[in-house]
């Protein structure tokens, strides 16, 4: 029985991909919330979790289109606005946030920053076995002052990353990227 089950965590892990290409099924917010729940058992060393969360649905998804585009300059927003609009307004069903306090302590920040990763990439995992697909962007926008104060990013936070989700098409998942093999990586010390 642990086999199929490590069988099973094996296949999502390595069939995982993050997507782009977003179809605009409509994602209820419950469906978010739950992977939100399971993907907290992500380990953390502080002694309360060190995440917090904004979401953007619905309506909510021009909000935060419109706050990217506070940190875009003119030519980039004549360039790219009407095509994010479509993509993050229309195929893209939700905008999440992963935010840490931004600890000045390089050990409790790192490993907050740690834990968080841990969380997101429960997170993609868990949100892989239900069909949705998720982006994980740590583009500039997440540092600019203006899209932080828009999206309700509080003073002494830091983005961890900004994920987009959605369901896809199963004919539009991308190849997978090779992978080095572990041995050309791996020192072993046996004594």
């Amino acid at each position: 029985m642990s086999q199929g089950i490590v069988s099973d965590m094996t296949a999502t892990i390595r069939n995982r991909r993050t997507i782009r290409d977003f179809n605009g099924e409509p994602m209820k917010e419950e469906t978010v919330v739950e992977l939100l729940q399971d993907a907290a058992w992500a380990p953390f060393h502080s002694a309360k979790e060190p995440w917090r969360f904004i979401l953007f649905m619905e309506e909510g998804r021009r909000t935060f289109a419109e706050a990217v585009m506070l940190a875009y300059s003119k030519e980039e927003v004549e360039k790219w606005g009407e095509k994010m609009m479509h993509q993050y307004c229309e195929l893209m069903q939700a905008h999440l946030l992963i935010v840490i306090e931004a600890d000045p302590r390089q050990k409790q920040f790192e490993d907050a920053f740690s834990a968080a990763a841990a969380f997101i990439q429960n997170l993609q995992l868990l949100a892989w076995e239900r069909k949705v697909g998720v982006v994980w962007k740590t583009n500039d926008y997440n540092w600019h002052p203006k899209f932080l104060q828009a999206v309700g990013v509080k003073q002494g936070e830091r983005v961890v990353g900004t994920l987009h989700l959605g369901y896809f098409n199963d004919n539009k998942v991308p190849r997978p990227k090779m992978r080095t093999p572990i041995r050309e990586l791996l020192t072993v010390h046996h004594e």
